[in-house]
């Protein structure tokens, strides 16, 4: 008997898909110990280690752009147009390339998150292919107008073939998809208790004066560190490359370096249940896993991206919240931390069992 093997085909584009994707394969790992897991994206291999425990094989390629960016919210469409019209160009030799790598490995499952010409690999495969997400690429370029107009199209074709969606919360419609299936919320679960976060990084600060600062894989540009003057007496967590040394910003990942080289990779999921709140970015996993956990979120505005308008909607529906515009954060002191924030326009609360969902529907298709 040959090991059930799962193909999953990963957007080229920031941290968030692989995130929320790697949680689901870490749980199909689980569920059923002999799979054979093939992660194909071009995100990082340390990042789908910090979410997968087991073994898994790395297969670095690119399927799709997503948006080309210089930091978590400056976009430049120009360059994303002619990378997903080389892509277009060369969609014959990757449907081939990889239908022939899936035939060889026997792959039995492909599931997406959520690169469009994954279902058509499906397809000419002869496999099924599933997807999850809560936006498709073809609804962010579509509001872009001009030529963006013929890839959205190019693109609704790829999804229009796609076997089954897991349709995430916080969603555009993805009515080009035929077969969708609603789940909850998806994302990673702490590996750590607070007590023990608290200690390994020396925080002794209440839970109210202690804040995560989260803007994504590629981090922001310029946020405005000398405002952490003004509040001496709270502790900021960030898990940022470039950071300036301050009394009271803790730079969680060269901190974890300096207690032990092998400590497993620190994550935003690990640090979110000593906080009082996230500052981030409109950005699905963050916002996801800080919902499962019932924390706090302030984000910022992100304008031309069609898919922040729901994620802003969704807290705005389901947590308590701040919305602010860039201005304030970026040329504003920082006032609005001691601002109350602003309590969830519903009463009930989303689903959280998307990543359970997901994983239960795969495991019971391969077996």
């Amino acid at each position: 008997m040959s090991r059930p093997t799962l193909y999953i085909a990963i957007t080229n584009h920031g941290f968030g898909h692989a995130v929320r994707i790697s949680s689901v394969a870490n749980l199909v790992q689980k569920m059923c110990p002999d799979v054979l897991l093939i992660m194909v994206t071009t995100a990082p291999r340390w990042l789908l280690e910090s979410y997968i425990s087991g073994d898994f094989i790395y297969r670095p390629r690119a399927f799709d752009v997503g948006v080309i960016q210089s930091d978590s919210i400056t976009m430049d469409k120009q360059t994303t147009l002619e990378k997903l019209q080389e892509i277009r160009h060369k969609e014959r030799s990757i449907i081939a390339g990889e239908v022939n790598f899936i035939k060889q490995n026997r792959v039995d499952l492909l599931l997406a998150d959520i690169p469009p010409i994954a279902a058509k690999i499906a397809q000419a495969a002869d496999i099924h292919g599933w997807m999850m997400g809560n936006f498709g690429w073809d609804f962010i370029y579509r509001s872009w107008g001009g030529e963006f107009l013929e890839i959205a199209d190019w693109i609704g074709e790829f999804f229009a073939q796609c076997k089954r969606l897991f349709r995430l919360p916080l969603h555009e419609p993805m009515s080009i998809f035929p077969n969708i299936l609603d789940v909850g919320l998806t994302g990673g679960t702490p590996r750590y208790e607070p007590e023990e976060i608290k200690a390994k990084f020396d925080i002794h600060s209440d839970q109210e004066k202690t804040v995560l600062l989260t803007f994504g894989g590629l981090g922001l540009d310029q946020i405005p560190y000398q405002n952490l003057a003004r509040f001496p007496d709270w502790k900021f967590l960030t898990l940022d490359s470039n950071t300036p040394e301050l009394p009271n910003l803790i730079n969680v990942t060269k901190e974890a370096e300096k207690i032990d080289k092998n400590l497993p990779r620190i994550r935003p999921v690990d640090l979110m249940p000593i906080c009082s709140r996230v500052v981030s970015k409109p950005g699905y996993s963050t916002f996801a896993e800080a919902l499962r956990l019932e924390i706090p979120i302030i984000s910022l505005v992100r304008e031309g991206f069609g898919e922040s308008k729901f994620l802003l909607e969704g807290i705005q529906d389901y947590s308590y919240h701040q919305i602010l515009p860039p201005t304030e954060f970026f040329d504003g002191d920082w006032e609005f931390l001691r601002q109350p924030l602003q309590a969830p326009r519903k009463s009930e609360k989303l689903d959280k069992n998307g990543t359970e969902a997901i994983a239960q529907a795969v495991v019971d298709y391969l077996q």
